[in-house]
């Protein structure tokens, strides 16, 4: 593994430890610190569909997940890790409460890394409740 490829992934494991205890906690002030101010990110539905830019829009983003998921998000299993050079993907599967209904899912969150920010963020979600 190259030097850039470790510090890759040393900061993309930071930044999903902050990411996990913001899920949980709704304290998001941790991982927000570690984005770029040109960060980037895209969510597959809802209010924040498609491509989103600016940090700004990426608190109101976590803000939304932590209103609709009371009293938090709690990660169930660290299920792979992927990395290269920029790019880091953690699958994981999470469950909790959403909008006060049982929620559990599988989840592919992926993190750009440019230095030791993260640059853009990608997330990508699907079960149908049974293939937990």
């Amino acid at each position: 593994m190259t030097q850039n490829a470790e510090n890759t992934l040393k900061v993309a494991h930071q930044a999903f430890e902050h990411f996990t205890h913001g899920l949980a906690t709704g304290e998001w002030q941790a991982f927000l610190d570690m984005l770029t101010d040109d960060f980037t990110f895209w969510f597959p539905v809802g209010k924040f569909h498609g491509f989103n830019q600016g940090k700004e829009r990426a608190k109101e983003f976590f803000e939304y997940v932590c209103a609709s998921f009371q009293p938090g998000i709690k990660l169930v299993s660290l299920d792979h890790i992927t990395s290269n050079e920029t790019t880091v993907v953690f699958e994981f599967r999470d469950e909790g409460l959403l909008l006060g209904q049982p929620y559990k899912n599988r989840i592919a969150v992926s993190f750009d890394v440019r230095e030791d920010k993260i640059c853009s963020y990608r997330e990508y979600f699907g079960s149908d409740g049974k293939s937990y």
